[in-house]
């Protein structure tokens, strides 16, 4: 889950625009100031309402979750991050804010990591155990990961469906590729039925289970924003996929972390010899 509203760029924090990214709104600002106040709500629906939703759809089967979170959008929503916190799952720090993290120089991509893990570990009391960039990373992104240290893998790559090492700058790094395929993004595109997005990301889970029975066994990672599937409609396609899922055997559902932790068990750290 994208645990993303209340980072976005808004008027209230300053930054002169509505986001309006992953929402009904299309890009109809209010013209005369630029501020669109149906967008607004549209995220706000997500944090109020949307999160509580798939929360319940998890902990209703007893089902771990990994949250992407934007460290900003938790400290704003202190409820949602003491249920995460109570709830045990693991949590993937998504950047300080909602930023392109490729535009940012240095200087200040570094801060704001060091700023989100700080923010974090206050949140939801531990520091964060992944990283992912809520757009794509600059070509310093996967570096001054490393360089802060203590996360056990990053996922800012989509090349693969099994994670894999890397050597960064003499440090060993994890990568566990995460997919805008298996994503409800597709909302805003394409589909308009939870029928067809359970279609979908069911038989995408099909074939790799299949595969797996062969011998190939396969991640797959699920994207969820709150202000998208955290719609009624919409959660039904999630609650059909989490009951499916639930009923087939050799699935192992999991967090993010703890595919971190088997991965480095199973097939360790190989050397210095792996560079990005």
């Amino acid at each position: 889950m994208n645990y993303e509203e209340g980072s976005e760029p808004s008027f209230e924090l300053g930054d002169g625009v509505t986001e309006n990214g992953l929402t009904e709104a299309h890009g109809l600002n209010q013209v005369k100031s630029g501020r669109d106040l149906a967008a607004e709500g549209m995220f706000e629906y997500g944090s109020r309402v949307g999160f509580w939703r798939l929360h319940d759809l998890f902990a209703e089967r007893g089902l771990p979750m990994t949250v992407f979170g934007c460290a900003l959008a938790l400290e704003r929503n202190p409820e949602a991050a003491a249920a995460i916190r109570a709830a045990g799952y693991d949590v993937c720090c998504h950047g300080w804010r909602w930023v392109k993290h490729f535009e940012l120089p240095e200087a200040e991509e570094r801060e704001h990591i060091r700023r989100a893990v700080e923010s974090l570990q206050k949140t939801v009391g531990h520091r964060p155990d992944g990283w992912y960039c809520r757009y794509g990373p600059s070509q310093n992104t996967r570096r001054l990961v490393a360089e802060e240290g203590g996360f056990l893998y990053d996922s800012d790559y989509y090349g693969d469906e099994l994670p894999f090492w890397l050597t960064v700058e003499g440090r060993k790094q994890l990568v566990i590729p995460y997919s805008l395929t298996n994503n409800d993004g597709k909302y805003a595109g394409w589909m308009g039925t939870a029928d067809q997005w359970f279609s979908f990301i069911r038989d995408a889970f099909d074939m790799l289970l299949e595969e797996g029975r062969r011998g190939r066994p396969k991640m797959m990672s699920v994207g969820l924003h709150m202000r998208l599937i955290g719609h009624p409609a919409r959660a039904m396609g999630l609650k059909r996929l989490l009951d499916h899922v639930m009923a087939q055997k050799d699935v192992w559902i999991c967090r993010r972390a703890q595919i971190a932790r088997h991965w480095m068990a199973t097939h360790p750290y190989p050397g210095a010899g792996l560079n990005e």
